[in-house]
């Protein structure tokens, strides 16, 4: 039984999911990845829009996957539940657990990552001994701390507050997003070499590139966790209006709208800085789309893209907490966690002890991003997550009618079987095979030491949570927990 004093409430709509899902993908996946990329995955070159979209493909199958698994279990804590209803509890701990180890450390990772963009505003506008204090290391790990804390806060002040926070945002985001594609759009790339020239006396080689496939779908394969995050929609089934409609429409719209946006803002600014040039820098320092449009815009527009990044990164913050809390709950109420992380505040209708707990782990990944001294360790470690939680989600979709027939009866959109199999199959293989070359990649690469490698790192997280798992499913069979019928049906309200 549900230990927890009063239930989640449905407080959030249509737009408020959307903006969830938005919000929780917008960030440093298009300000910094589509650019430091260049580093990441040497000899990539002038491919990283072709990647893009390659890296859309089994996207658009995870999303279809969780549109057609929500339709039937609109409830909290998303993957959690589909999987283990679907497939099997273990398999739904593994999906979900990936995903919220992954995204938590994403979280610390965003955190650590948004300092340096306050204080290039800082510099921007000759505050030169702020942006001096700003870069001061326990500086920036502290004030990482106090944007990380605020946001979990606002998660647990309630849905109403939350949405009031985000939507604003985020419409604010998608404003000073679209001055970065206007700009980009506005000049060539001899008005960027002419202005490099001029500011720094440099020139850049305009060197051809060669096509490789392994290196292009490596940089897919990272390009892919650019599309991660309308995931964070169906962790709100709990708390969603009208959820059957809702959370399938909320993320539709939210893939669409941002595969969009993404695919303007990258072809903007590879339209007017060369990729060389970008490469180049890449190799050398950590780079942003505000800082290399910097070069051709007058100082004023250059103060506000710098800002337009630093807002949407911190708005991944508050929807990917929601997002992860919302896991934690979930397996709270199935007796997978300790039934007191099932809590509900009493004023606020929020898993208070549950978004807490998922603000100590992002609090190691500002640590570690730290001490590594390379976010990309975090955001290899996400992408392999959530490659693992993706693909389960489409195997869901091929097994849930022949494992879960009964529960199977309520999907609500996608109810042929043919058109389940493609969708499910069609992940499988795509998602699987991204899986593969993001292993490889990872293992392959030139580290420091083995723990800045993502895959053991992921592999020990997960068998100690697979350990965990186990115990606590012994306590729930040995407490004469009907686990048959419990992890076959929706869990209460």
């Amino acid at each position: 039984m549900n230990s927890s004093p009063q239930p989640l409430t449905r407080q959030l709509g249509l737009l408020g999911l959307t903006a969830t899902g938005i919000c929780s993908m917008i960030g440093a996946s298009i300000y910094v990845v589509p650019f430091m990329i260049q580093r990441n995955v040497p000899g990539i070159g002038p491919y990283v829009l072709p990647a893009f979209l390659v890296a859309a493909i089994p996207a658009i199958f995870a999303a279809l996957a969780y549109i057609l698994l929500a339709s039937a279990m609109p409830r909290a804590g998303g993957s959690y539940l589909y999987a283990s209803r679907a497939l099997h509890p273990y398999l739904g701990f593994v999906a979900s657990f990936s995903q919220w180890f992954g995204l938590s450390i994403v979280i610390g990772v965003i955190s650590y990552v948004v300092v340096p963009f306050f204080r290039d505003v800082a510099l921007a506008l000759g505050w030169l001994d702020l942006g001096d204090f700003l870069e001061r290391p326990w500086i920036r790990v502290g004030l990482a701390m106090a944007f990380l804390w605020t946001f979990v806060y606002v998660n647990v002040l309630g849905a109403k507050f939350y949405e009031g926070i985000l939507i604003p945002l985020m419409v604010l985001m998608f404003v000073l997003g679209g001055i970065v594609i206007v700009s980009g759009l506005s000049f060539s790339q001899a008005d960027f070499l002419a202005a490099l020239a001029v500011k720094d006396g440099k020139t850049v080689i305009l060197d051809s590139a060669t096509f490789h496939w392994p290196t292009f779908l490596s940089a897919a394969a990272l390009l892919f966790s650019s599309f991660i995050g309308f995931d964070s929609i169906a962790q709100a089934g709990g708390e969603a209006k009208n959820p059957t409609k809702n959370l399938p429409k909320a993320i539709a719209l939210a893939i669409l709208s941002v595969g969009l946006f993404y695919i303007c803002f990258t072809y903007s600014v590879y339209h007017a800085v060369p990729w060389q040039f970008v490469a180049q820098e890449a190799m050398a320092k950590d780079i942003t789309a505000a800082g290399i449009l910097n070069y051709l815009l007058p100082s004023g527009l250059g103060v506000l893209i710098l800002l337009g990044a630093a807002i949407a990164l911190l708005n991944d913050l508050p929807a990917m907490i929601l997002s992860v809390s919302r896991l934690v709950f979930s397996w709270a109420k199935d007796g997978i966690f300790p039934r007191a992380l099932s809590k509900i505040h009493p004023n606020h209708n929020t898993p208070h002890t549950a978004i807490y707990l998922s603000g100590m782990i992002a609090s190691i990944g500002i640590l570690g991003s730290h001490f590594a001294g390379d976010f990309f360790l975090g955001i290899d470690i996400m992408v392999t997550s959530m490659l693992v939680n993706f693909l389960l989600m489409c195997v869901s979709v091929i097994f849930f009618p022949i494992l879960n027939p009964t529960l199977a009866k309520q999907i609500t959109i996608f109810k042929s079987r043919k058109l389940q199999l493609i969708i499910g199959i069609g992940g499988t293989v795509m998602i699987g095979t991204f899986l593969i070359i993001h292993t490889l990649k990872d293992l392959k690469s030139n580290a420091s030491a083995w723990y800045f490698h993502s895959t053991p790192v992921w592999l020990i997280v997960m068998s100690t949570a697979s350990l965990f798992f186990f115990f606590q499913w012994k306590k729930l069979k040995t407490s004469g927990v009907d686990t048959q019928t419990q992890f076959s049906t929706l869990p209460s309200e």
